[in-house]
């Protein structure tokens, strides 16, 4: 019955979330940025260079941890224009009284901008399109010591966001789905990189199971959880 009615949802999404699906392949090839506007989601032509937008998402997957995903868009929008050059006392400012962590999260990305800068010159769009496996992709932001704040999770969203397929990001929405469906026996976060590759494998089982495409099915489950489509 609960598969039925999953199905049922997902037909009324389903366009909804092709679309989001689209907006962020046209993020990654198009210049664009997002912003939050009166509790929307808008994708607007931007004239930041490429590597400046891929980092303001990356910055967004950073502030979104442990928060939520509105959260997170707020914070982006307001520390949007230090980012790049600003120092993390700007961003602390600009985000107090609207994010909750706003003295850790600004020395997270000033770190990761830091070694951007050093080990690419903050070729961020070079770097990601020369890698040839999706997972060691994903390791590069997952695993890096000197990219902090994300992790596997948030590594995948990064990269779903910026249209890269394939990646299921197992927040505790999509964790406490899975085990609501049976397919996983606790609803227990993956404990390290090994593990979530193995609750990853049998979300992507799951989703041919029911036949709707995994990175559909993420935001679907999400959605069902969240009430929106966000990202």
């Amino acid at each position: 019955m609960g598969i039925e009615k999953l199905r049922e949802d997902y037909l009324i999404k389903k366009d909804r979330i092709k679309e989001r699906l689209g907006q962020f392949e046209k993020f990654f090839n198009e210049p664009y940025s997002w912003h939050y506007m009166n509790g929307e989601l808008k994708l607007l032509p931007s004239e930041a260079k490429d590597d400046y937008r891929l980092f303001e998402e990356l910055a967004f997957c950073i502030f979104t941890a442990n928060t939520s995903a509105e959260m997170g868009l707020k914070a982006v929008d307001a520390v949007r224009n230090v980012l790049i050059e600003g120092n993390a006392n700007d961003m602390t400012r600009r985000l107090e009284g609207i994010y909750r962590f706003n003295n850790v999260r600004p020395a997270h990305i000033i770190h990761t901008r830091n070694h951007l800068k050093n080990s690419l010159n903050f070729e961020l769009k070079k770097k990601i399109s020369s890698f040839k496996s999706k997972n060691e992709l994903r390791d590069y932001f997952a695993l890096n010591k000197d990219i902090k704040g994300l992790g596997m999770k948030e590594a995948s969203h990064f990269l779903r966001n910026i249209g890269f397929k394939g990646y299921a990001i197992l927040d505790k929405h999509i964790i406490n789905s899975l085990h609501e469906f049976g397919v996983l026996k606790t609803n227990d976060k993956p404990k390290n990189p090994r593990y979530y590759l193995e609750i990853e494998q049998k979300f992507i089982d799951f989703s041919k199971q029911i036949k709707i495409d995994m990175d559909e099915l993420d935001l679907l489950l999400w959605s069902r959880k969240n009430g929106r489509i966000l990202k």
